[in-house]
């Protein structure tokens, strides 16, 4: 009977443990299930996190209709990118991938170790980060802008640099692409980090080390006529997205020859732990024939934010005037234009 008792004993503890067990676990994947909280409710998108990605933002000609790729072509079109954009094989005398040769100005000195692009198309396999339009591409740009382009063409081919506003953004170390807004995926520094409260998102962009503060007290926008490099941006919560919403932008923004009737919405969802789903969608009726939307896909960075310290151009500035002071006293001597 003691032998029995024993045996009953064991057996009772056994089914104890393994309903413990069973009840750990689906606690724990409960937890895992729930959507990350900040004490004030609202979902947690704080992190830093990385949209590094080989898919280009317009879908290429080569693959016309083909919305996403099947596994064996994503592999074929990711070695084939990957190898197209390496800039170790680049021929420095006669250029190649696409790239100038260095006598005419190719950056073939920074190697392929500087670069962070991503090597991957996003985890979908889509060809490019563009949804809608269904093509993949940037709409047609209006007829309005394309005489606002040529004009502004024309004049940076006769005005170079006149005076450092001349200058691009970019290399004067102000704007980036890929620093937003909106964020779109470049050759390297494609981290941002987000912080929030309650009152506040603050995103930190790697590239040109910019913080934009985005107001969630309902604030309006700027006054008009006032207008800063990376807009002025209001957010609010639509269920488990934030949407942010930018406008009042500098006429040098241009992106993608956007005026400064540019407004740009956003929005960030978590996805679990380790994803983050970034998307955009830029309207400017002055510059294109409809608005369009692009999807950027964010994860995790396994690294923590470096400062961007871009100061090649400020410091650089006397050079690129006094070359072109040079040039103009050489084309007097001349007398060529």
């Amino acid at each position: 009977m003691r032998d029995l008792h024993l045996a009953w004993t064991f057996c009772f503890a056994t089914v104890i443990a393994i309903l413990c067990l069973t009840a750990d676990s689906a606690v724990g994947q409960a937890i895992e299930q729930a959507p990350l909280r900040t004490p004030d409710g609202q979902p947690d998108l704080q992190g830093i996190w990385t949209f590094s990605t080989i898919t280009p933002l317009e879908r290429p000609s080569a693959l016309e209709g083909r919305p996403v790729l099947s596994p064996e072509e994503a592999a074929a079109f990711e070695e084939a990118e990957n190898r197209r954009l390496n800039r170790d094989l680049v021929d420095p005398k006669v250029g190649g991938a696409g790239y100038p040769p260095e006598s005419e100005g190719g950056v073939v000195a920074y190697n392929e170790f500087w670069y962070d692009r991503g090597n991957q198309l996003t985890e979908d396999r889509r060809t490019s980060l563009i949804v809608d339009p269904p093509d993949g591409k940037i709409p047609p740009l209006t007829a309005e802008a394309e005489r606002r382009e040529e004009a502004r063409r024309a004049y940076q081919s006769e005005h170079p640099a006149d005076s450092w506003l001349d200058i691009n953004p970019q290399v004067r170390c102000l704007m980036a692409n890929n620093g937003g807004p909106p964020m779109v995926p470049g050759a390297y520094n494609n981290n941002v980090q987000i912080l929030q409260n309650p009152e506040y998102v603050v995103i930190v962009n790697e590239m040109i080390h910019n913080a934009r503060i985005v107001r969630l007290d309902g604030r309006p926008h700027l006054p008009q006529g006032i207008r800063q490099w990376a807009g002025a941006s209001r957010g609010y919560w639509e269920g488990e997205t934030l949407v942010v919403e930018s406008s009042d932008f500098r006429p040098e923004r241009n992106f993608r020859g956007s005026s400064t009737n540019l407004r740009l919405v956003e929005r960030f969802t978590r996805v679990d732990a380790d994803r983050l789903l970034y998307e955009f969608t830029a309207e400017d009726p002055t510059t294109w024939t409809r608005p369009w939307t692009a999807v950027v896909p964010m994860t995790t960075a396994e690294n923590p934010l470096f400062e961007f310290a871009c100061h090649e151009g400020n410091y650089a500035m006397s050079g690129i005037l006094g070359g072109a002071r040079a040039e103009e006293r050489k084309a007097a001597e001349t007398g060529e234009n």
